[in-house]
């Protein structure tokens, strides 16, 4: 187990007022507000808690902000733990329970979600500690119809069209390939991840184990697929190194506002940034991530999962399960349901109407292998996987050859991997 990681002076704060303000309303049971800390801010906020009104009891939700492990550690050292946290790793819930700061809780129905993905929630000794409450479909290709009229349906075919509107965008005849939001490190594993479970589905999940090997053919045929595209002259606009400058938001911004780029890939919260910045009144489509197998593209999900810190808590979790429970953001748009009983016609928004069905008959469903990882080997901003697939970019845009860049790229990951005790 690795040792807490440094808490953030900002982060600390904000645990220490919310845990004094759950401290001032009363003790557990005693009809006190359930408090649940989460990631979500702005329009997430404001659905979920549209969601917890529909609960029989008064809650009390808390945004936590993007580092809500190092939230809810300095709320544990405190002693003002929230009653319930939503997760955005299962890594996470895992860790929590082995340090038995989690409640167990009963199994929900049998067969509810979809991929399997249940299993991840569930320790060695069977027990549940955590649920899924929402879902991100994360293998999209997003493009204005006007800007790509002919989709690509295998990875060959993308790599070709990249090659061919990089010489067009070289001759300042058009816009760049890709728009690629570099300088955050888990749009760079997002494309890994979809690589990989592409070229062995079984290598991908051998990759989240105590035995992974970092160094193997499978990571190393995925990094040279990632080598051949990002390596094309002219793919991104404004060259690579502006590419490590460009976070994910502006990425979109590039293909929706401003037309430097064709295409982004990123999963199916994009379209919130597509809302705020869209230029014109033609929208975007999108496609699944394509990949060279019979099957099709792979299909990469992440998802949140709601844990009980206190017996307080057990019985919010339980409700959440209730896919009914969300039905007011179900309705509102935005939300992709883990569940496989939610009928496809209640979805409201047609695109998450498309990648719900998509995840129930999806061939290769994988979860997002990075928030799988143990410890700081997972991502985070400047370290674990998300820094070392930076500096593969880096290598790779910037003139070393390929063979140099992956054997360097591996080499990291194989240390960082038996520093987590996450393999080798």
């Amino acid at each position: 187990m690795t040792a807490p990681l440094r808490l953030r002076r900002r982060t600390l704060l904000r645990a220490v007022a919310a845990g004094a303000a759950a401290a001032t309303a009363g003790c557990a049971g005693d009809g006190r507000a359930v408090q649940v800390a989460v990631v979500w801010s702005g329009a997430e906020l404001a659905r979920f808690r549209e969601v917890v009104a529909g609960y029989d009891g008064p809650v009390q939700v808390i945004s936590a902000g993007n580092d809500i492990d190092a939230f809810l550690r300095a709320r544990h050292l405190a002693g003002t733990s929230p009653d319930v946290a939503i997760l955005p790793r299962p890594g996470l819930v895992t860790e929590y329970a082995k340090r038995k700061w989690l409640v167990a809780l009963p199994d929900p129905p049998s067969d509810t979600v979809a991929g399997g993905i249940g299993d991840l929630l569930v320790l060695d000794d069977g027990r549940r500690y955590g649920v899924w409450v929402k879902a991100a479909h994360k293998s999209l290709f997003w493009h204005l119809p006007s800007a790509l009229p002919e989709q690509p349906s295998t990875w060959d075919e993308l790599v070709a069209l990249t090659r061919r509107l990089g010489a067009r965008a070289r001759r300042g005849d058009g816009p760049a390939p890709l728009a690629i939001g570099a300088a955050d490190g888990w749009v760079l594993t997002d494309w890994f991840e979809n690589v990989l479970a592409d070229v062995t589905p079984e290598g991908y999940d051998a990759l989240a184990g105590s035995h992974a090997d970092w160094q193997g053919r499978p990571v190393r045929d995925a990094l040279d697929r990632l080598a051949e595209i990002w390596s094309v002259e002219g793919a991104f606009p404004g060259g690579a190194r502006r590419a490590l400058l460009t976070q994910f938001e502006e990425s979109v911004i590039q293909v929706v506002r401003s037309r430097r780029a064709v295409m982004v890939f990123e999963g199916d919260f994009t379209d919130d940034v597509v809302h705020r910045f869209q230029r014109g009144p033609e929208a975007p489509v999108t496609f699944r991530f394509p990949g060279n197998r019979p099957a099709g593209g792979p299909l990469i999900v992440g998802g949140d999962a709601a844990v009980a810190f206190a017996p307080s808590g057990v019985d919010l979790v339980g409700w959440l399960t209730d896919a009914a429970a969300f039905g007011p953001w179900l309705r509102a748009g935005g939300y992709l349901s883990p569940s496989v009983t939610v009928p496809l016609d209640d979805y409201t928004d047609p695109v998450r109407r498309r990648l719900a069905g998509e995840m129930r008959t999806a061939g290769t469903l994988r979860f997002d292998l990075s928030d799988r990882l143990p410890g700081p080997f997972t991502g985070t901003d400047g370290v674990g996987i998300w820094r070392i697939m930076q500096d593969f970019f880096a290598d790779v845009t910037g003139g070393v050859r390929a063979a140099e860049a992956i054997r360097r790229a591996t080499g990291q990951l194989a240390a960082a991997a038996r520093s987590a005790g996450g393999g080798r």
